[in-house]
């Protein structure tokens, strides 16, 4: 299907009548895209219901994460931010580009902010880069120079990084749930040398559910996974007073106890539904990460933001809309520069409100499923975020064995890119596979992504194929190279 031109979607109100439905029906081409007012509405819901997870799962990653001072940003702040700025993003994607995506706090993303960025510079300057990060991708996009960047990247490297991101995240979601911890004799280990205690417990029927829930392509199958994970911990809590697995001191007291966030019973209405505290909005510091961590280390971070949010939405936005019928016969989307504005506005908003990077959702699929071709869609989606806002406090009952079966599947949603790859090509192949396993061998994204760009240039050249790399590339190489030897350089200047 030909995707619609923007003069046909976006008919003038008096080609549809004068009234307000007619106008809604003309300014985002309803009927031309062939959906009906009800069928965005029930994908708007469709959508929310199966990406509502992040009001869970963000706070779980950046709200826990320490900063280079040790401080964290807390958990039921997290919440709520996540939810507003959700809120706010895809109401704008909604009315900006009239398409189907909604938008929220990125999974993969938001690793890169908590175990990337957190550990070399305070939370408020974290924020302050994302913040810059969202502008040049602005300056990217109304320039035309996003896409060229993009080009540069072989699209089997897209897909690798896509892989180790998955990979890593699935690491994560093992290790914070006690489902691997350090080993005696070896660097890891199942559990205590087995899979004991009852917090291991609710994270395998968790993570079991969540997988059952996806191969019955239940909608919100893994905010169900999530719900019913943190009932069950509730139940073993109150019948076994299980505790925690750390205490004040940070010290383990209890091996078999809870990782995090020791569930319990509800108290209280407070405890259920609340004012959301929004004390995290502007708390970011612009220009702070140049000084903290260094100019050379803040440009690869922030090239490195720029490269995981180029994969992410691209490649979504892409994906979705194929599965909308709204591309051409080569893929291609139409205005395509509404949607990225967007996207970049929701990193600037993701910054502002200390709810890390904001990008398009796959789960944007599931209301494509349910009927939803235009703008409508997000706007139902955003609407329900906002009421998400005022149950915030439900978030600081979910232990992460609860919560972290999403990332494990998330892992493995990411891995699938896993077949796009041409291993048979070694130029190709050797870059891609130290991609996906430096990531979490490393427990760096950007390790990753170097060790990728390097080894790619390195194996083109050997192979008499320098023509393929572009002059761009090795501007990414150089830039990943000094990253790479930063700490011998200093040591070398008395630095």
């Amino acid at each position: 299907m030909n995707a619609p031109s923007r003069s046909t979607a976006q008919q003038s109100p008096s080609a549809h009548g004068g009234g307000f439905k007619a106008r809604l029906d003309g300014y985002f081409g309803v009927s031309v895209r062939g959906s009906n007012f009800a069928r965005e509405i029930r994908g708007g819901m469709a959508t929310f219901f199966a990406m509502a997870y992040i009001v869970v799962l963000n706070p779980l990653i950046i709200g826990t994460a320490p900063d280079k001072n040790g401080d964290t940003l807390g958990i039921p702040q997290v919440a709520a931010v996540t939810a507003l700025v959700a809120g706010i993003v895809c109401v704008l994607m909604g009315v900006v580009s009239r398409y189907p995506f909604a938008i929220a706090a990125g999974m993969g993303l938001n690793a890169v902010v908590a175990y990337v960025l957190a550990p070399v510079m305070t939370w408020a300057d974290v924020m302050g880069l994302l913040i810059i990060e969202g502008v040049v991708l602005l300056i990217l996009v109304l320039t035309g120079f996003r896409t060229a960047v993009f080009a540069i990247i072989p699209g089997d490297l897209k897909a690798a990084i896509s892989v180790g991101v998955g990979l890593f995240l699935a690491l994560i979601g093992f290790v914070n749930a006690g489902f691997v911890r350090p080993g005696e004799g070896t660097p890891l280990q199942l559990g205590t040398g087995g899979l004991d205690g009852w917090p291991i417990f609710v994270f395998v029927v968790g993570l079991l559910l969540t997988i059952g829930l996806m191969v019955r392509r239940v909608k919100g199958a893994m905010l169900i996974g999530i719900i019913f994970a943190t009932v069950l911990g509730i139940v073993l809590e109150v019948v076994g007073n299980i505790g925690p697995r750390v205490g004040e001191d940070g010290e383990v007291v209890n091996e078999l106890g809870w990782s995090l966030t020791v569930p319990s019973i509800p108290t209280s209405l407070g405890h259920l539904v609340s004012v959301p505290d929004l004390s995290l909005v502007g708390k970011f510091d612009l220009l702070g990460s140049w000084s903290s961590a260094g100019a050379v280390t803040v440009v690869m971070l922030l090239f490195t933001l720029l490269l995981a949010d180029f994969f992410d939405t691209m490649g979504t936005m892409v994906g979705v809309a194929n599965q909308a019928g709204l591309t051409d016969e080569d893929g291609n989307m139409a205005h395509t520069r509404e949607v990225l504005v967007v996207d970049a506005m929701g990193t600037i908003l993701g910054g502002v409100g200390s709810a890390s990077v904001n990008t398009v959702y796959a789960e944007s699929a599931a209301g494509v499923g349910e009927g939803a071709r235009t703008g409508i869609a997000p706007i139902v989606t955003g609407t329900l975020f906002f009421v998400a806002m005022f149950f915030t406090p439900l978030v600081g009952l979910v232990p992460f064995e609860a919560a972290t079966p999403v990332l494990v599947v998330v892992g493995f949603m990411m891995m699938t890119q896993v077949t796009r790859i041409d291993f048979s090509d070694l130029g190709i192949g050797i870059p891609a596979f130290l991609a996906i396993v430096i990531m979490p061998y490393t427990y760096s994204i950007a390790n990753g992504i170097g060790a990728a760009f390097i080894g790619y240039a390195f194996i083109r050249l050997i192979q008499g194929r320098r023509r393929e790399l572009s002059p761009l590339l090795w501007v990414v190489v150089v830039i990943f190279l000094v990253h790479f030897a930063e700490s011998p350089f200093k040591a070398l200047l008395g630095v």
